[in-house]
């Protein structure tokens, strides 16, 4: 995974890197490898913002926490794009595996005709 660090009224340490390297390196299991990723620290005041963007292929998944402590505010925005990767593999999964919704039927089960019953348009 290709990861890009800014930091905006701070300087992006080691041990920011560290920490989200490993908070990554969880959601490439999930999202492949083959994703990018962008993480912006940003100081304002008393605040400590950490905005984290992952990008895979048609999937964009962006999470924005607020804490006191930098360590604190990174942490969960990975925890929460971790839970985007996830509920969005589920989702495709699931859309995978049941192509048509449960309850659905054809038209002609609707009418309550069999397939052999229905003529050909042609015939």
């Amino acid at each position: 995974m290709i990861i890009e660090y800014t930091g905006r009224q701070t300087v992006v340490t080691q041990k920011y890197k560290v920490q989200a390297e490993a908070g990554l390196e969880r959601i490439a299991k999930v999202v492949g490898s083959a994703a990018s990723a962008h993480v912006i620290l940003t100081v304002d005041k008393y605040r400590k913002i950490a905005e984290v963007t992952v990008k895979n292929g048609s999937q964009d998944m962006v999470a924005n926490c607020e804490s006191a402590e930098m360590t604190t505010a990174l942490r969960d925005a990975l925890a929460k794009i971790e839970q985007q990767a996830i509920r969005h593999r589920q989702k495709t999964t699931t859309t995978m595996r049941h192509p048509r919704a449960a309850g659905a039927r054809t038209a002609e089960e609707a009418a309550g005709l069999d397939a052999s019953e229905v003529a050909p348009a042609n015939a």
